[in-house]
């Protein structure tokens, strides 16, 4: 292999390495923007118990439990139906306010979400 191609191979493997890392960190930057605004069961706990985001908002819990759980604000807001492990539930919240959520199946798991 020539000095020459040896260059160009490495130039374009910088290049490919480059493009990559910038694929790369787009990637991350999105994933990171999603789980901002989500919310895990796990452990028979809501993790964050509280989140604070601006109103337009939309909200995913996900039960990574093997137990299901349920998302449901005492005032009527907001409801999902029982979550098996995996299962997602979002919803948008569009005015401000304090919003208190339980799982109705095991009632000692609460938090609450404020929308400014």
């Amino acid at each position: 292999m020539s000095v020459k191609s040896f260059d160009r191979n490495l130039s374009n493997a910088f290049a490919a390495m480059m493009l990559f890392t910038a694929v790369s960190a787009a990637g991350i930057s999105r994933a990171k923007a999603q789980e901002a605004n989500t919310i895990v069961m796990k452990n028979f706990d809501f993790s964050p118990m509280m989140l604070t985001v601006k109103a337009g908002t939309t909200v995913t819990w996900k039960n990574l439990d093997g137990e299901p759980h349920t998302v449901v604000s005492p005032d009527g807001v907001f409801r999902s139906h029982a979550l098996a492990q995996g299962d997602a539930f979002t919803f948008k919240f569009d005015k401000p306010g304090t919003y208190k959520y339980i799982c109705s199946i095991h009632p000692k798991m609460r938090a609450a979400i404020i929308v400014q």
